[in-house]
């Protein structure tokens, strides 16, 4: 039986990431998350992450493009997806990221990490 893609849910926000752990588990997904608190981000590298999912406003003293520059550093080649809730792409994070989805939009997460799984996959 093949095991779910595994998504790393990355914000400042606790309840934010139980949200969307559970919209993911119900997607067919294995979540794995990373709260940033502070400026020292542990990454779960033994985790086999296929797609990297992180809120545009992290706050903890640490800039969004930051946060997706050290995730792009802890798994080269993985895509970065942007939750924002703003109407297009912010230009800081644009660089490091594949893409974004507004948030309050399950299914069209859903459907977004979907598609960035399949083309990640060897």
């Amino acid at each position: 039986m093949p095991t779910a893609p595994t998504v790393l849910l990355i914000d400042d926000n606790p309840s934010h990431l139980k949200l969307y752990a559970w919209i993911l588990e119900r997607g067919g997904f294995r979540p794995v998350t990373l709260l940033v608190d502070g400026k020292v981000l542990n990454f779960p590298r033994s985790e086999p992450v296929e797609l990297v999912v992180m809120d545009y406003r992290i706050g903890s003293g640490m800039k969004s493009a930051e946060v997706a520059k050290m995730a792009q550093q802890a798994f080269p080649a993985k895509p970065v997806l942007v939750l924002s809730d703003m109407q297009w792409m912010p230009e800081d994070i644009a660089p490091y990221a594949v893409g974004f989805v507004r948030k309050g939009e399950p299914e069209q997460l859903l459907a977004k990490i979907r598609t960035l799984v399949d083309l990640s996959a060897p």
